[in-house]
């Protein structure tokens, strides 16, 4: 059974299972509930998605109430959950039992339903062991948010240890092996040799020529983490690089960085796009002077001759009990967002792939800003942009201090990411 059948399925027997199932768990009396609400009620967003992480890890079971006051959670009531809210900040109410009663019978009138959450599943982030914990929008949601990770690089991926974990995360990794073509801006910078050094050794340690055909083979095993049923979230320049690695196997799309000179006119004709997750028959930059991969962004952040301006993208709105992934995907308690830039921001409506499903774009825009798809037996998500609530990052910038943004609809799409996949009971397959 493929994810989202087992989620719809699921979802529909949460829907309609009886409230005696569900109070038995928790007990009877005035307080056998605890609803954590994700609406303007809410006085930490997200920490509230680590509140029901946390509660996975003890074997509570957890329904995402979808379109429910913001997506928010049910769960039964107990001890440890009041005192993690307590602890974090987090908001919740007790509802008894005749309340819980009226709120699944609004959910199954309603564009609601009940998605159980039945496993915590296990976070891997993708990052050089020196990569620098704020410098990733996901890393520090997860650490403000209480979630349990774990980081692993090439040697790991190569290793085979994505077989062990359920999720991971990309940010802006550069799978072309161009080091995001920082050179360009960046030349004797002593973080940039660090980096150019570092990755050399492990391309050499790994057995590989050079760094952009092992970074593409760290793509292919990723591509194939998702096929066999793993779950991917990649923001920044990791969405497109990622797909262009995959798309590009002899091609030699690094040569312009490695040399100087122009890119093979004919290179995007060699492309492989059927190898690619979400794009395809995107126009490659030819020029090694010019900091930007392809026509995939839509806003060329890099490029200032075609730089585009920040303006807000909006959630599309799914029906839950149809469509279930997207509109866990979607869970918040505002539609409209302010945009941000990344080296990466955006993805031009034209690249993408039939099957795509766009989750959120830029109404007007010719560029979508976070989009969703499956591969053989897992899913992908990619989002646009590199920090949520930094909308101009400039590298060397102070990190972004979450504790000032606890209501931030940008980070909340990132966590529901994050719990999207305790929604597949199916263990990945090794």
């Amino acid at each position: 059974m493929k994810r989202r059948d087992f989620v719809r399925a699921a979802a529909g027997a949460a829907a309609l299972a009886p409230l005696g199932r569900f109070a038995r768990l928790a007990g009877t009396g005035a307080a056998a509930w605890l609803l954590v609400p994700m609406d303007d009620a809410q006085s930490d967003h997200l920490k509230a998605y680590g509140l029901a992480y946390r509660a996975l890890e003890r074997g509570v079971r957890v329904e995402w109430l979808i379109n429910y006051r913001g997506g928010s959670f049910l769960l039964p009531a107990e001890s440890a959950a009041a005192r993690d809210a307590a602890l974090n900040g987090i908001s919740t109410e007790s509802p008894d039992d005749g309340r819980v009663t009226r709120i699944r019978g609004e959910i199954q009138q309603g564009n609601m339903d009940a998605v159980p959450l039945e496993k915590a599943p296990k976070v891997a982030v993708y990052a050089p062991p020196n990569a620098a914990p704020w410098d990733d929008a996901v890393t520090m949601a997860l650490d403000y948010a209480g979630v349990k990770y774990d980081k692993v690089w090439d040697p790991e991926v190569m290793g085979g240890k994505l077989s062990t974990f359920d999720w991971l995360h990309l940010h802006h990794e550069d799978f072309t092996g161009q080091y995001s073509k920082f050179v360009l801006n960046y030349a004797g910078a002593p973080w940039l040799a660090e980096m150019i050094q570092r990755n050399t050794a492990t391309a050499r340690q790994l057995g590989f020529a050079n760094v952009p055909a092992e970074k593409r083979a760290v793509a292919q095993r990723i591509s194939a983490f998702v096929e066999r049923g793993g779950f991917l979230f990649a923001m920044c320049t990791a969405t497109e690089t990622l797909d262009l690695a995959l798309a590009s196997e002899g091609v030699d799309i690094a040569a312009a960085y490695a040399d100087g000179t122009p890119m093979d006119p004919d290179a995007a004709a060699k492309m492989h796009w059927d190898r690619a997750l979400a794009f395809q028959h995107a126009q490659l930059e030819l020029s090694p002077t010019t900091p930007s991969y392809s026509d995939i962004d839509g806003h060329q952040v890099n490029a200032p001759d075609r730089r585009q301006p920040l303006g807000s993208f909006t959630l599309f709105g799914f029906s839950a009990k149809i469509d279930p992934v997207a509109s866990m995907l979607v869970q918040n308690h505002r539609q409209v967002i302010p945009d941000f830039y990344g080296l990466t921001t955006s993805f031009t409506r034209h690249t993408l792939k039939p099957a795509v499903t766009v989750l959120a774009d830029e109404p007007g825009a010719p560029w979508t800003k976070y989009i969703h798809g499956e591969h053989g037996q897992g899913t992908w998500t990619f989002f646009g942009g590199h920090d949520p609530e930094d909308p101009q990052h400039q590298i060397g910038d102070a990190p972004t201090d979450l504790s000032l943004h606890p209501h931030s609809p940008g980070y909340r799409l990132i966590l529901n990411n994050v719990l999207f996949p305790a929604a597949k009971k199916k263990e990945l397959k090794t």
